[in-house]
C-alpha cells in the first residue's frame, strides 16, 4: 500500500463493522483503528467480541493501527502494560501501517482524554525520541508520527516542522502528515498553512490524514478570529483538501486516511469523500 499502489482509507468506528462484514457497505481500500478501541484486556488473552470481528475484517481488508493513548510525548517515559497491549494487538492483526502523535495524554494521576501538543525544545525532542524508539523496539517496526493541532502558543526553542525533522532523523521513525491538523494550528496560531507543510520532513511522510474541523466565535469578542477545531466532525474543508494537494505533489503517492469520530454521516457520505481522495492520489502517480 505504498508508492504507486498507495490509495485512500477510512477510519474504522465500530457503528462500520457490521455493514462491512455483512458485504451490505462498500468497501474502501483500507481501514484505519484507533488502537484503544479494540486492545485485549491483556496481552494474549482471548478475542473480546468487537476485536473477533476486526479480525474476520481483517482477513481480507487491510487494516492500519492508530494509537492515541500510549502518549510518545510524555517526559516520564511509556506505560510498559500498554505498549505491551499495543504489540499484541500488532500481532494479531499484522497491520499494513502502525502510528501514534507527538503529543502526550498521560500524567502520573492518569490519563487525560486529549492529545495534548508538547512544548518545541530539546529536552521534549529527547523524551518523545526515546519513547519512539522503546516503541518501534517492541513492534520491531518503524513507527508513524503525527503532528497534532495546536490552540495556542507554547514557549519552545524550534518550530513544529524542525523539531519534526530532528525526531525523524534521530529515530529512524516516519511522518503521518495530518494537513488538517497543519490548517487548524496555522489558522489558530496565526501561519501559513502552505509554508508549514513545505518545511515538514516530507520524505518521510509514509501516510496522510485528512478529516473535518468547525470554527468557533470568541463568545466575548464575535469580531475576533474564530478559534477552529480538529473535532473531526464535518466534512474536510477546501483549504484542507488544498493541503492535501500540495503534500501529495511534494510526496508522491501515499496512503490517504480520512478520518471522522463525531456526528458520523451515511456510510456512503465517507466512501464519497474518499472516493475525492483517490482521485488525488491518482493525480500523482507515475
Amino acid at each position: 500500500m505504498t508508492g504507486t499502489n498507495a490509495i485512500a482509507g477510512i477510519g474504522l468506528r465500530p457503528p462500520h463493522l457490521p455493514g462491512l462484514l455483512s458485504g451490505t457497505a462498500a468497501r474502501p481500500g483500507w481501514v484505519e483503528i484507533h488502537a484503544e478501541t479494540f486492545m485485549a484486556a491483556r496481552p494474549g488473552a482471548g478475542s473480546h467480541p468487537r476485536l473477533r470481528d476486526l479480525e474476520r475484517l481483517r482477513a481480507d481488508l487491510p487494516v492500519s493501527i492508530h494509537g492515541v493513548g500510549l502518549s510518545p510525548g510524555s517526559a516520564g517515559g511509556i506505560d510498559a502494560d500498554h505498549l505491551a497491549r499495543l504489540v499484541d494487538l500488532a500481532c494479531r492483526l499484522d497491520p499494513v501501517l502502525v502510528s501514534e502523535h507527538a503529543a502526550w495524554c498521560r500524567t502520573p494521576a492518569g490519563w487525560i482524554d486529549d492529545l495534548l501538543p508538547l512544548p518545541m525544545t530539546a529536552g521534549a525532542l529527547r523524551s518523545l525520541a526515546d519513547n519512539v524508539c522503546r516503541i518501534q523496539d517492541a513492534l520491531k517496526r518503524p513507527l508513524l508520527i503525527e503532528n497534532p493541532s495546536t490552540y495556542l502558543p507554547l514557549a519552545g526553542e524550534m518550530d513544529e516542522p524542525a523539531f519534526l525533522t530532528a525526531l525523524v532523523r534521530q529515530t529512524g521513525c516516519g511522518l503521518l502528515l495530518d494537513v488538517n491538523n497543519i490548517a487548524v494550528s496555522a489558522h489558530n496560531l496565526g501561519g501559513d498553512a502552505r509554508a508549514w507543510l513545505a518545511a515538514m520532513p516530507l520524505a518521510a511522510v509514509g501516510e496522510i490524514h485528512i478529516a473535518g474541523h468547525t470554527a468557533e466565535p470568541d463568545p466575548d469578542d464575535p469580531a475576533a478570529p474564530a478559534l477552529l477545531i480538529d473535532d473531526h466532525g464535518h466534512p474536510v474543508a477546501d483549504p484542507v483538501w488544498d493541503l492535501l494537494d500540495q503534500a501529495l505533489a511534494a510526496t508522491g503517492p501515499v496512503p490517504v486516511l480520512l478520518e471522522r469520530d463525531t456526528d458520523l454521516p451515511p456510510w456512503a457520505v465517507l466512501i464519497a469523500e474518499a472516493a475525492r481522495a483517490d482521485l488525488a492520489i491518482d493525480r500523482v502517480r507515475p
